[in-house]
């Protein structure tokens, strides 16, 4: 068994304990990841379609969901907003679509994540993630994101 079927069989089932971390220190953690994740998109302006509007993400297996929004300064996180689009699914598919391991419009096509309300708005983020380059990444988050999610596509 490689190391990601097994970090996946060890860590699958305390996935559902993320809904019992306090939502300020989500908060915190997300916004600090995205903006180092996300920093020269973010001050290339690519994330300044959610100005003044507000994308919200469900992992809907975890019960889990969180609003987010720019504001020019970075991504915002908050536990209710708002919403002008939501996009949902399970990790898994969340997984897929963040490792490269299945086209995005495959997920969205047969309903494995699901678009509401704002389409328009909806397909831009998936096009603007889609279209960050992963070598942007730090290496080894890269190699750990593609190897969960070769092992959850199997």
């Amino acid at each position: 068994m490689n190391w990601a079927r097994m970090a996946l069989r060890l860590g699958e089932p305390l996935l559902p304990l993320g809904r019992r971390v306090p939502f300020a220190v989500q908060r915190l953690v997300l916004e600090k990841a995205m903006a180092r994740l996300f920093a020269a998109p973010l001050a290339e302006g690519a994330f300044d379609l959610l100005d003044g509007r507000w994308l919200r993400l469900e992992i809907s297996d975890l019960d889990m969901a969180w609003c987010l929004t720019s504001d020019g300064k970075g991504l915002r996180v908050a536990s209710r907003a708002p919403v002008d689009v939501c996009i949902r699914g399970n990790w898994r598919e969340f997984l897929l679509l963040a490792s490269r391991q299945e086209d995005p419009d495959t997920l969205f096509f047969r309903r494995r994540l699901v678009i509401e309300g704002d389409t328009d708005l909806g397909l831009a983020v998936k096009n603007l993630l889609d279209g960050l380059d992963p070598e942007d990444l730090p290496p080894r988050l890269w190699q750990v994101v593609q190897g969960l999610g070769a092992a959850v596509r199997g």
